[in-house]
């Protein structure tokens, strides 16, 4: 089944590409949730517009990133999370939950695959996160707090 993807989905595809995938995948999963449209003649002709203009805002927005990049070099962000007592956390933080509290504090539109992370944060205590946009990289300094229990 050929269809058009309308979210960057890992492991199948970016934006705006068109797939071939099993027609189960597609129909039941990709389609109803808003992933991806069926691939016909009018859509394919129309994509090849909004791809040109999807790539071309990114490739922008990624510019200003990479330019406002040094901006990050040396900040500290915040986050407090459920710990034991030996400050293990009870749940890991990835990527996506490190970019509201990176955006609020930097005013930077930062996405998640920018942030270079090889697994997610388990302990509390100061972590070294870098990010990279496509060849400038920047470093910023997460600290991990234990959140103090609710009464």
């Amino acid at each position: 089944m050929k269809i058009i993807l309308l979210q960057n989905i890992p492991r199948v595809g970016q934006k705006y590409d068109i797939k071939d995938v099993a027609n189960g995948y597609g129909r039941n999963f990709l389609v109803p949730k808003g992933l991806a449209k069926l691939a016909t003649k009018r859509a394919i002709e129309n994509v090849g517009v909004l791809k040109v203009k999807h790539d071309g805002e990114m490739k922008i927005k990624n510019n200003l990133l990479a330019k406002n990049l040094e901006d990050l070099n040396g900040v500290e962000v915040v986050m407090q999370e459920k710990a034991n007592d030996k400050g293990h956390l009870f749940a890991g933080i990835h990527k996506e939950e490190i970019l509201p509290p990176l955006k609020k504090q930097t005013h930077l539109e930062i996405g998640a695959e920018h942030i270079v992370l090889e697994h997610p944060i388990k302990e509390i205590g100061e972590h070294e996160i870098n990010v990279k946009v496509e060849d400038k990289t920047a470093t910023f300094k997460l600290i991990v707090e234990q959140k103090k229990a609710e009464k």
